[in-house]
């Protein structure tokens, strides 16, 4: 059901992704991303400059004149948005959740996907896969994931980000590039990434909080952790509380970090006080660019 809240919130969306797209990420979008492979057009007359490796030595003979092949990149992508649901993103302290965080930055990569005529897909996943929408065309494609990444409730609270991903990588037919948009607090997704990154373009979106590496002063507080349920009592009075806590968080960042550049895949980092979201994203098309024109 679609309340009179979630229905505004979806407009404020729409509204803000599609003229973020149209203003700073569709011109990079068509260049940043490989197409399936190259498809013959035409044959044409050799003009100084032209690859030697690209003439046509049938037309060339034929014709007693030198003409080569032209090939265009086959642009049809799948975009697939594989989107962590889990207890852990149902937290944030700076007016937005990290769920609403990756539900905004999900739709700015699926309005720019339809924008260059690409389909885009959805995965969410807790600790299962918890819907999968394949990949379509079409605004009002892309409205339908948007609502269905702020309305949807899902039956689990934990996260297997590994079995997920090994999940999707068996329903792509074809190679696609897949945004894994997650806070990747869990263990045990570094080989599925890998493995998934052989034969599709693979790139991780990072969503954080800053409050999840400071713990304020706030006397004795209840907390539960959203994917257990545990509950405990911290005294965030304590110093040494609040020391430790700012270590342990830290150092799983650390191992986190360091999981990732094993993978050699290239992150993006958001974060639920960062007022642009648009410049992490065009940052990332414009790397790959420019490795793409060298």
């Amino acid at each position: 059901m679609i309340t009179a809240a979630l229905a505004a919130k979806i407009r404020r969306i729409d509204i803000s992704t599609r003229k973020a797209v149209r203003e700073a990420v569709a011109g990079r979008w068509h260049s940043a991303f490989k197409g399936r492979g190259m498809e013959f057009e035409e044959v044409r007359p050799y003009v100084p400059g032209d690859e030697v490796r690209t003439i046509d030595w049938n037309v060339t003979a034929r014709t007693g004149e030198p003409h080569i092949k032209v090939f265009r990149e086959e642009r049809e992508l799948a975009i697939v948005l594989a989107v962590d649901l889990s207890g852990s993103l149902r937290y944030g302290s700076r007016g937005r959740l990290k769920r609403e965080l990756a539900a905004e930055a999900a739709a700015i990569l699926a309005f720019s996907a339809v924008t260059n005529n690409d389909k885009v897909g959805l995965l969410m996943f807790t600790d299962r896969v918890e819907k999968w929408i394949p990949p379509r065309r079409g605004r009002g494609h892309v409205l339908r994931l948007v609502r269905e990444l702020l309305a949807f409730e899902p039956t689990g609270r934990g996260t297997d980000l590994g079995g997920s991903i090994d999940e999707l990588a068996r329903a792509l037919h074809r190679p696609s590039v897949v945004f894994v948009v997650s806070d990747f607090l869990s263990q045990g997704w570094e080989s599925p990434l890998q493995r998934a990154s052989l034969r599709h373009d693979v790139i991780p979106i990072i969503i954080e909080d800053p409050a999840e590496f400071e713990l304020p002063r706030a006397g004795l507080v209840s907390f539960t952790d959203p994917e257990s349920g545990a509950e405990r009592i911290v005294d965030t009075s304590n110093g040494g509380v609040r020391r430790r806590f700012r270590d342990a968080a830290f150092a799983a960042r650390d191992t986190r970090d360091r999981t990732l550049a094993r993978t050699q895949l290239e992150a993006v980092r958001m974060r639920t006080d960062d007022a642009d979201l648009v410049e992490p994203i065009v940052a990332c098309l414009r790397r790959r660019e420019e490795r793409r024109a060298r």
